[in-house]
């Protein structure tokens, strides 16, 4: 049978992705497009996810981190149904050893009769059933710190090496300028791909809010060879005067305990809970409809490392749409800017980028469905990852 499908070129795919554990409409919604993008290529796709040995299921009403995964599995459930995936997934509970989803009873065969596994962010432990596939890609969302990690934890760069192919959203590791640190493994670039059918555009709002949705620290910055690699706080402070330099009202979605909401709306920024617009994917698409644009700096450990790293979500501004004004990770290296996406490296040059959306909206709107094209077309990007990936090992049937 995977001799057969190899042979027509209609793969069975599995994807380990970071849904069940962390059901906010972001990184589920980025999640979901590797899904559809599959299946409309014709893959035999069934996403999988394992809780890990630690305690890891995110609860947003109870906003607690614990091992009861009775919200995430209703969440879950809910938003694989509407994707048309309702009988395509499955989560491991390591904690009671126990299946769950629709494919528990048949998880391990699954995963026994897949050709490529895709683990995206590296969210995901490789089990013993899932080392059975032959093809196992690591793909890194999260350039810089994911190599400093291999780096400096010896178990996680072990973890890696369990995978035959490597891929990265630092889409400049490699090339001159880049200063990702070097852990020996064969990146390639990739980028997020999106089902732009189910991503249509709508029509702009210019007089809308440039918005984002963000945390002010993901986790503690770690230090490597006497650099620092920050977070999104280390890049926003030359940018708190932002609403009152260029007259506009700015909204950030912003979590984690960390965040100084109080000077945030003190400098003229319009502050709300993050949970409302990531309620779920639907919610989030929503709230990047009912935008003008999006506003955002980079972690910047990105910024520094001149990564390359374009955001899932800025490509949801994109494909709707929306401008994008971003700070400059290096991502003008290989992406086309100027319309749909001003990128910014000052606060001056944020501001000139501000006038510029306004000054030409429309043309912006539609230059960034065309950047979403032309870059992020899951038909694109995806055929590219699963050839390079197969291309990694020699199959024997």
């Amino acid at each position: 049978m995977k001799v057969d499908r190899l042979a027509s070129g209609r793969l069975r795919i599995v994807v380990l992705g970071y849904v069940v554990r962390g059901p906010l409409g972001g990184m589920v919604w980025s999640n979901l497009q590797y899904l559809m993008g599959l299946a409309r290529l014709g893959h035999d796709v069934y996403f999988v996810e394992d809780s890990d040995d630690y305690p890891s299921c995110y609860d947003p009403i109870r906003d607690t981190v614990d091992v009861d995964p009775s919200y995430v599995l209703d969440f879950s459930r809910d938003a694989f149904e509407r994707i048309g995936f309702g009988g395509r997934w499955a989560y491991h509970d390591s904690h009671t050893s126990r299946w769950r989803g629709p494919c528990a009873d048949r998880a391990l065969d699954i995963c026994a009769g897949a050709e490529l596994l895709l683990n995206l962010c590296g969210a995901n432990p490789l089990r013993p059933w899932l080392m059975e596939i032959p093809v196992r890609a690591l793909v890194d969302e999260d350039p810089a710190f994911t190599q400093i990690r291999h780096l400096t934890e010896p178990g996680a760069r072990e973890r890696a090496l369990l995978h035959t192919a490597f891929f990265s959203f630092g889409e400049n590791i490699g090339h001159a300028g880049c200063a990702v640190p070097d852990d020996g493994l064969p990146w390639r670039p990739t980028r997020q791909p999106v089902a732009l059918d189910v991503l249509p555009v709508t029509p702009g709002r210019p007089a809308g809010k440039f918005t984002t949705v963000m945390l002010w620290d993901s986790y503690a910055a770690p230090e490597y060879r006497g650099v620092r690699y920050g977070m999104k706080s280390d890049s926003f402070a030359p940018y708190l005067d932002l609403p009152e330099r260029a007259g506009r009202v700015f909204e950030l979605a912003v979590g984690s305990p960390s965040a100084p909401c109080t000077l945030l709306r003190q400098k003229g920024w319009t502050v709300c809970d993050p949970r409302g617009p990531t309620r779920d994917p639907w919610t989030y698409q929503r709230y990047v409809e009912a935008s003008k644009g999006e506003f955002a700096v980079a972690k910047h450990g990105y910024v520094i490392s001149r990564s390359g790293w374009f955001s899932e979500r800025s490509v949801t501004y994109l494909a709707s749409g929306r401008p994008v004004l971003l700070q400059d990770t290096g991502f003008s290296r290989w992406l086309r800017t100027g319309a749909g996406v001003i990128p910014f490296n000052t606060p001056a040059e944020a501001v000139a980028g501000i006038g510029e959306i306004d000054g030409a909206y429309d043309r912006h709107c539609r230059a960034a469905r065309e950047i979403a094209e032309e870059y992020f077309d899951a038909r694109k990007v995806l055929p590219a990852l699963i050839a390079c990936a197969m291309e990694s090992v020699s199959w024997v049937g």
